[in-house]
């Protein structure tokens, strides 16, 4: 039977939890995710723990921030002047927000904080600084191409 290794595309089913159990993401009721190895389709730690996994294996996989998103830093964390948001925005702590970056890229930030003055906001990916629990079942393997060798 074929094990999973880098190159290979598989498709897998998964639950995500948090440290107190809380579920961050599943694919129950969906398709598979279906990624290639070795491509940093997903998270380093999710790919590592699928390495070597056979179609039908089961396996728990606790994955450190590090492995995964990564440590959450200060610098992403900022403040805007409350002048600096237009009037009819509705702004609450918890919201997501878009930002526009100077060329024109969309990304999501967290408000964290709201005073008369300022709006706090996190560009932090929401489970940086997080460590993250698998479930994951191989549903399939397929084998990628060897590498040609001239």
């Amino acid at each position: 039977m074929d094990i999973a290794n880098s190159g290979d595309t598989v498709a897998v089913h998964y639950t995500g939890t948090l440290e107190d159990g809380a579920v961050f993401d599943s694919s129950a009721g969906r398709d598979p995710l279906e990624f290639e190895i070795g491509k940093g389709q997903v998270v380093p730690g999710f790919e590592a723990a699928v390495m070597g996994m056979k179609k039908g294996d089961k396996k728990s996989a606790t994955i450190p921030a590090e492995q995964a998103y990564g440590s959450a830093r200060d610098e992403l964390i900022f403040k805007l002047g409350r002048d600096q948001v237009p009037a009819d925005t509705d702004v609450a702590v918890g919201q997501t927000l878009a930002l526009r970056s100077p060329d024109n890229r969309e990304f999501p930030v967290a408000v964290t904080e709201i005073t008369d003055e300022h709006i706090t906001l996190d560009a932090n990916h929401p489970l940086s600084g997080k460590t993250l629990i698998f479930q994951i079942e191989v549903v399939s393997i397929e084998k990628g191409s060897a590498p040609t060798i001239q």
